[in-house]
């Protein structure tokens, strides 16, 4: 008596194929700022921006971002928050703009996916290169955030104490205007010094508008750019390479 013929298996290769041929997820970047919105989506090789301001409202920004980028196509949000987040919530309103931002659910508000940074973290995954790298942002405010080995962290240093006052009223443009570009300048080469000594990093990144009006780098340090923003936001939705035998995973 013959037996039946064995049964092939269905192979699961067609299946691994189709995964690795679906389309990369679309991204709408903003890179929200205390005068200014910048927006950039995947495959768009121009940002749009608009004013912002002290009194902007989050509501008011989602309708400008929509107005703005009509004409893109994205499937997911990136947000960079002037201000601290915890698990993808800002957990304090912002020096400079309106009221409301805590507690607002972007994600309803867009109708697609959303992660929200603090800004200046966002700038920073852009600009990384490997190893332990500090990033501090000269702009309307002083931000900062460290990424290391592929871990992004978030720090609040101008907010800490520094002589009479808070780092941010030294270096952020309140102290540009407040003290000219001479002694403003003295006092980044300062700041950008105490904090390379504290934190040793690797890599230094000194980025933010103003960054455009030191007449040289601190020490140790190289220039950001403002466009790396859109870079960290668009890595916010990939997964960071493995490295030394790890797996890959996401930045945050």
């Amino acid at each position: 008596m013959k037996r039946p013929a064995a049964r092939k298996r269905k192979s699961r290769q067609p299946r691994a194929r189709a995964a690795k041929a679906s389309p990369r997820r679309k991204v709408l970047v903003i890179d929200v700022g205390g005068t200014a919105v910048k927006i950039l989506a995947t495959g768009q090789t121009e940002h749009r921006s608009f004013a912002s301001g002290p009194t902007m409202t989050p509501r008011q920004m989602v309708s400008a971002v929509k107005k703005l980028a009509r004409d893109w196509d994205y499937d997911a949000v990136s947000i960079g928050y002037p201000g601290p987040v915890v698990h993808g919530q800002p957990i304090a309103e912002p020096h400079n703009l309106g009221r409301g931002w805590v507690g607002f659910d972007f994600a309803a508000a867009f109708g697609r996916p959303v992660k929200l940074v603090n800004d200046a973290a966002m700038q920073a995954l852009g600009s990384y290169n490997g190893g332990k790298m500090l990033f501090l942002g000269l702009g309307t405010g002083f931000g900062s955030a460290m990424v290391v080995n592929g871990i992004v962290e978030p720090m609040e240093l101008g907010h800490l104490p520094y002589k009479k006052s808070i780092y941010e009223d030294y270096v952020g443009r309140r102290g540009l205007e407040r003290y000219g570009k001479k002694k403003w300048r003295r006092q980044v080469a300062d700041v950008v010094a105490r904090f390379i000594a504290a934190l040793e990093p690797d890599d230094t990144v000194i980025g933010g508008g103003n960054v455009k009006k030191l007449n040289s780098l601190p020490p140790g340090s190289r220039a950001g750019d403002n466009d790396n923003a859109f870079a960290g936001g668009f890595r916010l939705w990939e997964r960071a390479q493995p490295h030394a035998g790890m797996p890959s995973r996401p930045w945050t």
